[in-house]
């Protein structure tokens, strides 16, 4: 079989390509509302969508409706600017399926077109279960991004597709003020699932910018009221993960502010829930600024904690969670409950966020429901729910106001991922998206993410919930076939979200490789055998390393430099994780001993051989790559 070598096109520059040969296209001959330029799927992974271009005499106003199956589904918008030069998307189109589109002019002009989409393949879900009416859901969508093999995908109120993203996007769905689209990206610089950033993209597919961290991302992100944004990340070399937040600048890419939770927080074993180790000992999966308090809040998963710090000097204000086992100086930090009413600890919990009133609101998971091993609570006596706490920091004491799901039980349980939303007072969304079982009906203790061989055979079966109550009465709920990070209900059309034609930018930095200081000592063994299916993928801005190892092997890659360019060493890990907190299964191979590993380009210039050190042997791969 051999090494096999390919350049991989980034997202961006493959855009560029595409919108230089539609927008070509269009220029050959002139179009107008009576022969309009369609584009179907223009930004090649958003395949529900389409651009509509024409030119008018004067200046005009458009209305857009995409037609849906019945009345209810119409998706209509109106840009919010005339023009002479008609640039509009169309969105809310059904897969597989002779979509009727109009398009009226305030001339009294008017065009239906037809558009054919082609079908949707299985990582598109279907909904197992829908209840709400379309009068309450009305234009809105349920957007929901996977932690097991399925789509990016919106919802409408009968449970049809009206948008997806083919990319392997993951982690948190935000609406930034522009109208774009906030989420991580489908590039993996650390298993088991962070990546290099997150990308800003329109709801037409288009990727305008995508922002790199040095550390990777994972999780969520937050925009601030000037645009710049917090990122979750972590300092890879030191050997931890989950457990940094960045702030950065949203013109530049470049990291403006640092918050490392090792400088506030003891570390393992102090505090730690059930999945708790040494390598992921926070597991921070939320990040909320409250303007109010000019404050951070941040969710530990791994600490069953939810922590406030301020977001000028970085100190701890306070922690939510059960205090059992925590050290005495740490214990000033949390709250007493009060009150008459139920109440419950929130364990590995997610999405933490602060109400208007104060009020802090969470998804509680409830994994184990307690600090203590001997009083784990199993999965069938479990459950999950979205809770609020009302906090006093003056006298420190904490007291329950809300929840919903504990009276569902261990079948909304979920014992990893999910989040809730706040509408309005008494208006809340709780997404349950971590729910499995096993063939006979058991409920699993642990994240299904990872799980991919027991799902392909039919012995792990997913689900997810996403339930939108008002005054405690249930108007909305959704099951799909998958288990979901988060749910987040939008409009697929925003003004502010228009098509700007130009290519995206990649910002901020992937920051430098770690290399190792010397070259493995190894006899020279000729090319590198096929048994290790060795890949290597170029990219704009790094190197790319797949091969098979056995667990424990020790390997090292190596780029030899030519022409005076220095040698250059990366130690490969190969030893395995347990990952007990495999949020995103989405970026495993199915083979157990895949190692992945990317070479930042930034600080290399020149021509290098590549080869690859296996134990006591080195090997040539016929690879020259050059920076």
């Amino acid at each position: 079989m051999g090494v096999l070598f390919k350049e991989v096109e980034h997202i961006i520059d493959r855009q560029y390509r595409a919108e230089q040969e539609f927008l070509a296209e269009y220029a050959k001959e002139k179009h107008t509302i009576a022969n309009p330029y369609v584009k179907l799927n223009p930004y090649l992974i958003a395949p529900l969508t389409a651009l509509v271009m024409f030119e008018n005499e004067k200046p005009a106003f458009a209305k857009v409706t995409v037609k849906g199956k019945e009345a209810a589904g119409d998706m209509m918008y109106r840009p919010a600017s005339d023009s002479i030069h008609m640039v509009l998307p169309i969105y809310g189109l059904y897969a597989d399926y002779e979509n009727t589109v109009v398009i009226e002019l305030s001339t009294g002009e008017s065009i239906t077109l037809t558009i054919k989409t082609e079908p949707a393949d299985d990582k598109l879900k279907a909904p197992t279960y829908m209840k709400t009416t379309s009068e309450y859901f009305q234009d809105f969508v349920m957007m929901v991004s996977p932690t097991s093999p399925a789509y990016t995908a919106a919802y409408d109120y009968a449970g049809d597709a009206r948008w997806y993203n083919t990319l392997n996007l993951a982690f948190d769905i935000k609406r930034a003020r522009n109208g774009h689209l906030l989420m991580g990206t489908d590039r993996l610089v650390a298993p088991p699932y962070h990546t290099s950033g997150i990308y800003e993209m329109g709801m037409i597919g288009k990727v305008y910018k995508e922002f790199r961290i040095p550390g990777g991302y994972h999780h969520d992100e937050w925009e601030m009221e000037n645009g710049d944004i917090l990122i979750l990340t972590q300092y890879l070399p030191r050997g931890t993960v989950e457990d940094a937040c960045v702030l950065v600048d949203r013109k530049t890419g470049q990291i403006l502010k640092e918050w490392d939770h090792q400088d506030v927080l003891p570390v393992y074993p102090v505090g730690g829930s059930g999945s708790q180790d040494g390598h992921d000992w926070f597991h921070n999966n939320a990040v909320w600024y409250d303007k109010k308090t000019n404050s951070l809040t941040f969710s530990g998963r791994h600490q069953d904690i939810m922590i406030n710090r301020d977001f000028e000097t970085g100190k701890l204000n306070w922690i939510i969670g059960d205090p059992t086992g925590w050290p005495e100086d740490m214990q000033k930090y949390f709250f007493k409950p009060v009150g008459d009413g139920d109440f419950d600890w929130q364990y590995e919990q997610h999405a933490c966020m602060i109400l208007p009133n104060g009020d802090v609101m969470c998804f509680d998971n409830g994994h184990w429901r307690s600090k203590v091993k001997e009083n784990y609570v199993p999965a069938n006596d479990n459950f999950s729910r979205g809770v609020i706490y009302r906090i006093n920091t003056e006298d420190m004491t904490i007291e329950q106001v809300w929840q919903y799901g504990k009276e569902r039980g261990a079948e909304f349980f979920s014992p990893y991922i999910c989040n809730c939303e706040y509408y309005e007072n008494g208006h809340y969304l709780v997404h349950s998206g971590g729910i499995s079982t096993d063939d006979k009906g058991n409920h699993l203790d642990v994240p299904a993410a990872g799980m991919t061989k027991e799902i392909d055979e039919g012995t792990v079966f997913l689900n997810s919930i996403t339930v939108e109550v008002k005054d405690d009465v249930v108007l909305y709920e959704m099951h799909l076939p998958a288990n979901y990070y988060r749910a987040e209900k939008l409009h697929l059309y925003d003004e502010a979200d228009e098509v700007v034609f130009g290519k995206g930018e990649r910002l901020g930095s992937l920051g430098v490789t770690e290399e190792f200081l010397t070259e493995a000592p190894a006899e020279e063994a000729g090319m590198i055998p096929d048994e290790y299916k060795a890949k290597f993928a170029k990219e704009a801005d790094r190197l790319v390393f797949k091969a098979s190892f056995e667990k424990g092997t020790l390997v090292m890659l190596n780029l030899e430099g030519e022409n005076g360019a220095p040698d250059r060493h990366y130690f490969v890990p190969t030893t395995k994780r347990p990952f007990l907190a495999m949020c995103v299964g989405t970026f495993l191979e199915h083979d157990a001993r895949a190692v992945e590993f990317p070479v930042s380009a930034e600080g290399i210039e020149g021509t290098y051989k590549v080869t690859v050190t296996v134990d006591d042997k080195k090997y040539d791969t016929g690879v020259e790559i050059t920076f």
